[in-house]
């Protein structure tokens, strides 16, 4: 028995795949880049070489057969394998290049300081690291890894939960000393700065969320400048601008260094928390191993200071 496989031909199969997501040879043309005969012409190779048709041409346009549409998902399937497998080995050659995507505040404020120590412990990667909101599609690009900010999980891929988060009032020690604050009314005196990033948790508390469970009342706390990006929150905050609602995982370097400080002592713990996903495949290249493991370690380290420092009560 022949044990080579027998399959069609790969130009009529994304000629298909192509069509059959459109449902038209004139768009599937298009993205292809060959012309419209050309994909009929590939269809009609395919028919043959299946010896049944795939498309129901009708008044209102083309329907896929009954095992047209049973046969997709598996194509398509096959196809994102392909590709990942194109990029497995457009990495293994140059091992060199690890690329990844981050929240553009947590790449800012938590990652991008922290990549030094990943540098010096692997020369031989060149991290190519991009800041976006955008949920990066694995099958789609070159991207390794991607830290994302959320509730989890996320099916379908390989995901490791890195930090978790809390919200904590935060000023500059200038502002402190101008207007001191020892209770929470006595931030309704001052300017308020609002988180308005994309990507918050709705059960996350705001200022006016924040006041009201607290019982301060008499004045309006959802007034006063809003950034949309938790980063530029904190960077307010540093300036002297006012008082934000921060993320503690975000905020933590600022107050390490003494330029913020924590006016009053609460912290609200949150849904979501910092994730770092990747394909299964990716997994095995050397570079992407080295990162996790050394992510791993800086993640477990701040997760370990935090713990010393709420348990001595230095928020």
């Amino acid at each position: 028995m022949d044990s080579r496989r027998r399959l069609p031909p790969l130009n009529a199969l994304r000629a298909f795949e192509a069509a059959a997501r459109h449902l038209n040879f004139s768009r599937a043309a298009d993205e292809l880049s060959v012309t419209p005969g050309a994909v009929s012409q590939q269809i009609q190779n395919l028919e043959d070489y299946v010896g049944a048709p795939l498309f129901k041409r009708t008044p209102r346009g083309l329907l896929l057969t009954d095992s047209a549409q049973l046969a997709l998902p598996a194509l398509r399937e096959a196809f994102d394998r392909l590709s990942e497998a194109a990029a497995l080995l457009t990495a293994a050659v140059d091992g060199r290049r690890l690329t990844l995507t981050a929240p553009p505040s947590f790449a800012a404020k938590w990652l991008v300081p922290r990549l030094r120590r990943f540098e010096e412990a692997h020369p031989q990667v060149d991290v190519w690291l991009s800041a976006d909101m955008d949920l990066v599609d694995f099958a789609a690009s070159d991207v390794d890894l991607a830290l994302r900010y959320g509730p989890g999980p996320y099916p379908g891929l390989e995901t490791l939960r890195l930090l978790s988060e809390t919200v904590i009032p935060v000023m500059s020690p200038a502002l402190m000393a101008a207007n001191p604050v020892s209770a929470p009314e006595d931030l309704s005196r001052h300017v308020l700065l609002h988180d308005g990033s994309p990507d918050a948790d709705e059960r996350c508390p705001d200022w006016p969320m924040w006041f009201a469970a607290r019982g301060v009342k008499g004045f309006d706390a959802s007034r006063g400048p809003r950034f949309n990006q938790s980063s530029l929150v904190i960077e307010a905050a540093v300036s002297g601008r006012g008082v934000a609602l921060a993320k503690r995982t975000l905020a933590q370097d600022d107050l390490d260094a003494g330029r913020l400080i924590v006016p009053i002592p609460i912290s609200t713990e949150i849904d979501f928390a910092y994730f770092l996903v990747y394909p299964k495949a990716k997994g095995r290249l050397p570079q992407v191993k080295a990162f996790l493991a050394w992510i791993q370690a800086e993640a477990s380290a701040h997760e370990d200071a935090m713990a010393t420092l709420n348990n001595g009560a230095g928020i």
